[in-house]
């Protein structure tokens, strides 16, 4: 093999079983340590989020002669105010993940407790650029995984494995981070208008309770396309039309109404 096919214009071709290509085995030894080191740079924001949450607790800027966390924050470690409270956003919003985690999945939540290392029980390979994007709206996102929590354990899944309570809390981060938070409401002093408010909170309200229905036979993790050849014959058979269902499957899921707009609503 000449020089040209094992570098056709800068790209290596792939690596053939039972060759031994000079710098393969330094390669994967690099590669090894720089996946190291992101795992460690992930799992660094729940040891910091779990210092953060302990120091501001203990309020230990006043015994140090600081008038808050803010300048405490400046004098000890040279960060700016804003920084100082992007920190307690992260470290509120991972306490709220894991206060649902713990509450969704019994079994988990006892084994967390049990780990020597307080922060692992904070670790949920979430960056801190997304636990500040959500903690404005970390009982969203709480409430999202304990609804996805309680679909799985329905589902069967008795007991729920780390990796999967991660993948479903990264999922509601994910999601709530990408869905904009719906436009506030304001009462109406028009009692027409009150009433029919009230109809439609209660049709959305009666839809949530089909799509929790349509989860227990195409649970969260199908796509939309799949779920439709699941549940077909279910909507034919309670005479709900496919689309609605969908529709009520995915509102069920994000909690969001918009889910809702075209089809039920």
């Amino acid at each position: 093999m000449d020089e040209h096919d094992q570098d056709q214009d800068g790209v290596a071709g792939p690596v053939q079983p039972g060759c031994d290509l000079p710098g393969v085995a330094r390669a994967r030894e690099v590669t090894a340590g720089l996946r190291e080191a992101m795992d460690d740079v992930v799992r660094s924001v729940a040891v910091l989020a779990a210092r953060v949450r302990d120091a501001h607790d203990a309020r230990v800027w006043l015994p140090l002669g600081h008038s808050s966390w803010a300048s405490y924050c400046g004098a000890e470690f040279g960060i700016s105010r804003a920084q100082a409270h992007r920190l307690l956003d992260v470290a509120h919003a991972l306490a709220a993940i894991h206060d649902a985690v713990t509450a969704g999945t019994e079994e988990v939540s006892r084994t967390r407790h049990t780990d020597p290392d307080p922060a692992a029980a904070l670790d949920y390979g979430l960056s801190q650029r997304a636990l500040v994007d959500v903690c404005a709206r970390r009982g969203d996102v709480a409430q999202l995984i304990t609804r996805r929590l309680a679909t799985l354990t329905r589902d069967g899944q008795e007991r729920l494995d780390e990796p999967a309570v991660r993948e479903v809390v990264r999922q509601a981060v994910h999601d709530v981070r990408t869905t904009p938070p719906p436009p506030p409401v304001c009462p109406s002093a028009d009692p027409a208008l009150a009433a029919l408010r009230a109809v439609v909170d209660d049709l959305a309200a009666n839809t949530h309770a089909i799509g929790e229905l349509m989860l227990e036979v195409a649970p969260a993790h199908l796509s939309d396309a799949e779920a439709a050849d699941v549940l077909a014959l279910l909507c034919e058979a309670i005479g709900e039309p496919l689309e609605h269902g969908l529709a009520a499957r995915r509102y069920a899921i994000s909690g969001d109404r918009r889910a809702l707009h075209g089809t039920v609503l």
